[in-house]
């Protein structure tokens, strides 16, 4: 289905109106039509119910693996010294991000600040079912999950309460560095706006506006109860993360995700013990766990000079990345390497993962059919998976510059269907290969 049905399933109408909430929202509706337009996908993904639920097996085994002292004493050891304090509050918005594989999801990384969760849950309320085929397949699926936006905002208070009990949560900080300026500032506004129709006061904040007293943490005078931590600074060593690195190491606000929750899951050097079988027996990992976890990441190295010649040798199989790097940047598909940047990456701190090339979704952009590159990010909080998405791309890693591409909802396919709607998609089938 991802390679036949290019029908346009983003209801754009609906989607401004479900923006348009606030009288504020003007601005941000603009703000997404005219200097974001390859923000949203034309329309949804596909992904088999089998490989969903595949995805979500590695995000538990994960999740259990990560849950013990032992792998927790082992990666703070390369941790900077901020990631070492210890905190009852886990962090929201993980992003798993995985591959569609031949041989199933694969997992390419884990973020712990990861964008677009409350995008994407406006996003799927605008989508229509563009034809048929796809109407027989969303006929088939369960009612509605739980209102998204409710379930985002329970986890924001079970954040706060886990850390500051029955106190009341007022007001909460958006920080990322000039905020005005970030490509999704408008989840940014929509996340104030959420906060603030449940009755806590939001603001959106560089770091540097941050002050941090004996008092505790404010913003131009305001108290700030809990950070909402967009920063790529994950350890909070730049200078402008001063406030919240003095505010974390005291306690003095509740930061959320903060440097262990990167330390304990994103640092890249993770990858490398959780696709070592004899690392994680080490650790006393059980074996249906390990078993789980190392079919769905790849596998991955430490790159070290040592071993130059064999990683260049390999290097049309390997993606890099560097360890504490994040996004697309410094990354680079070996096949696409030169000699100069391969010596860059050995002077760095950077890993080799075996490459699982991104599977794909054909659009019709302007007219004519377009493949982009997909990958699936899993939004986990606490071990649960709250949402399922794509983002469509072309190029070497996800971007939002393709047109035609963006996020994108995830249909999960039964994989057991009616005869009524299996009959659909065999025509849909039929008629993509040409027979009619």
């Amino acid at each position: 289905m991802n390679a036949g049905c290019q029908c346009v399933s983003l209801d754009r109408p609906a989607l401004l109106d479900a923006l348009a909430r606030d009288p504020r929202d003007g601005a941000l509706q603009a703000m997404l039509a005219e200097s974001r337009p390859h923000l949203f996908a034309e329309s949804m993904a596909f992904v088999s119910a089998r490989h969903v639920k595949a995805m979500t097996g590695v995000v538990a085994a994960i999740e259990r693996v990560i849950a013990m002292p032992a792998w927790q004493e082992t990666v703070l050891n390369w941790a900077p010294e901020s990631a070492r304090r210890p905190a009852r509050a886990t962090g929201v918005f993980l992003g798993y991000d995985f591959h569609l594989g031949v041989d199933g999801p694969r997992l390419i990384e884990i973020n712990t600040n990861a964008g677009g969760g409350l995008l994407n849950a406006i996003l799927g309320r605008a989508q229509r079912a563009c034809c048929p085929e796809v109407e027989a397949v969303m006929e088939a699926l369960p009612g509605a999950a739980e209102d998204l936006e409710a379930r985002f905002v329970a986890m924001f208070l079970s954040e706060w309460q886990a850390e500051r009990g029955d106190a009341p949560l007022r007001a909460i900080a958006i920080v990322d560095e000039a905020p005005q300026g970030q490509y999704l500032l408008p989840e940014f506004l929509l996340f104030q706006r959420l906060f603030e129709r449940h009755g806590i006061a939001a603001w959106i904040c560089d770091p540097t506006e941050l002050v941090h007293s004996d008092a505790g943490l404010s913003l131009h005078g305001q108290p700030v109860d809990l950070v909402y931590n967009r920063l790529t600074d994950f350890s909070f060593d730049a200078s402008a993360s001063a406030a919240l690195r003095s505010a974390w190491l005291a306690g003095s606000a509740v930061i959320t995700p903060h440097p262990r929750a990167h330390a304990l899951y994103a640092d890249k050097r993770n990858l490398v013990l959780l696709s070592d079988p004899a690392a994680l027996r080490g650790l006393g990992v059980d074996e249906a766990t390990l078993a789980t976890v190392t079919e769905g990441v790849p596998r991955t190295e430490a790159v070290c000079r040592e071993r130059a010649d064999d990683f260049w040798a390999r290097r049309r199989s390997l993606f890099f990345k560097p360890a504490s790097g994040f996004g697309s940047r410094g990354a680079y598909r070996g096949d696409k390497l030169t000699k100069r940047v391969f010596a860059e990456i050995l002077a760095g701190d950077y890993i080799a993962q075996a490459l699982v090339p991104p599977s794909e979704r054909r659009l019709e952009v302007e007219g004519a059919p377009v493949d982009l590159k997909m990958d699936l990010r899993n939004y986990v909080y606490r071990g649960e998976v709250q949402l399922v998405t794509a983002r469509l791309y072309r190029g070497q890693t996800t971007n939002f510059r393709t047109p035609g591409g963006g996020f994108a909802p995830v249909l999960a396919v039964p994989d057991a269907l009616g005869e009524v709607e299996r009959s659909r998609l065999h025509a849909l089938i039929h008629k993509v290969s040409g027979g009619g």
